[in-house]
């Protein structure tokens, strides 16, 4: 079971996006996450007339590292950590270490 998800709310811990907060648009691989407005760099494209791609200077969002993000507590209104629950009825669910409130309730 992955800690972080898909649609999930994080803050960017560490790099030079400290501080950000965006939500999780995909996982790109095991180890990282493609987040909205985060790790913003401006790429250099080549047109494409064949696809119908105009040339110029694009804004992209980059992977990140899944160890650079936490997920973001309303409760706290901070970041936090996240833990695995085995509840009554046998399900897992993720939980906030800091206040044992469940992520997806």
């Amino acid at each position: 079971m992955n800690k972080i998800r898909k649609g999930d709310d994080v803050i960017v811990i560490a790099g030079r996006d400290k501080g950000k907060r965006g939500t999780v648009l995909r996982r790109v691989d095991g180890d990282h996450l493609l987040v909205e407005g985060v790790n913003r760099v401006k790429k250099h494209m080549r047109p494409n007339p064949a696809k119908g791609v105009t040339g110029g200077i694009v804004d992209k969002d980059m992977p990140i590292h899944v160890s650079n993000v936490a997920l973001y507590n309303p409760q706290t209104k901070k970041a936090d950590r996240v833990g695995i629950k085995v509840v009554e009825d046998g399900r897992k669910v993720r939980v906030f270490k800091s206040n044992d409130e469940m992520v997806d309730a």
